[in-house]
């Protein structure tokens, strides 16, 4: 499967909202990323933060972004993020029309650039624009809401992805989004993803620091079982 050590991403969509720079900070040196939803109230039901809070919550903490962007015309808005300092900005192949030219314009602007997949999509059809990606976001649940029960179904994807990636020889972080937790994160790890977005099962924790290096021990000892 992948042989890339796992990158454990805590959400701030659960976290208190009240105190999002205290919030990112107690995760930050257990942490690889911080996962930012940004959601429109049209390409999916919900509103969350959008680019001010990101620029200013990008000087509270060292964690690099990983942005998620669940918005109609990510082309309009996916490069202001990269310009305020996002590591990673990641868009919904069900919002664009030409996501390979949009991808150029990320990794120009100074950021990976992320290709997310929603539950009822298929994935086929994008096998073969994975080379112009850094990653590739998997959704384990629909897209939209936080709290969600893990669907295992959707690993399906996850391991055809990377059967194509290892076999084109990719560099291509594959993320999973989700219910990703202590009873789920194996599973995942075993399919072929590397990279673990978790929300509630960091934020709901007593210790959101030693949740995620929970989650981390948990991915690396699956990782190992299938290399």
């Amino acid at each position: 499967m992948s042989a890339a050590s796992p990158v454990i991403a805590p959400s701030i969509l659960a976290a208190d909202f009240a105190r999002l720079a205290e919030e990112a900070r107690a995760v930050e040196d257990a942490a690889d990323w911080l996962h930012v939803d940004v959601m429109d109230n049209h390409f999916v039901p919900n509103l969350t933060i959008g680019l001010p809070v990101v620029q200013s919550l990008r000087a509270a903490t060292s964690l690099p972004f990983d942005v998620h962007l669940m918005i109609e015309d990510p082309r309009r808005w996916a490069p202001g993020y990269a310009d305020a300092g996002a590591y990673n900005v990641t868009f919904h192949a069900e919002a664009s029309d030409n996501p390979v030219s949009l991808a150029k314009d990320l990794r120009a602007a100074g950021a990976k650039a992320g290709l997310a997949i929603d539950r009822d999509t298929p994935i086929e059809p994008y096998l073969e624009l994975l080379p112009s990606f850094d990653t590739l976001l998997i959704m384990t649940i629909k897209a939209g809401f936080g709290g969600q029960k893990f669907i295992p179904a959707m690993l399906d994807k996850v391991a055809l992805a990377r059967r194509h990636a290892n076999a084109g020889h990719l560099e291509l972080r594959i993320e999973v989004d989700g219910g990703i937790a202590d009873d789920t994160i194996a599973q995942a790890a075993e399919a072929g993803a590397d990279a673990f977005v978790a929300g509630t099962a960091v934020y709901s924790a007593q210790d959101p620091a030693e949740a995620v290096h929970r989650l981390r021990r948990l991915a690396e000892k699956a990782t190992l079982r299938h290399d």
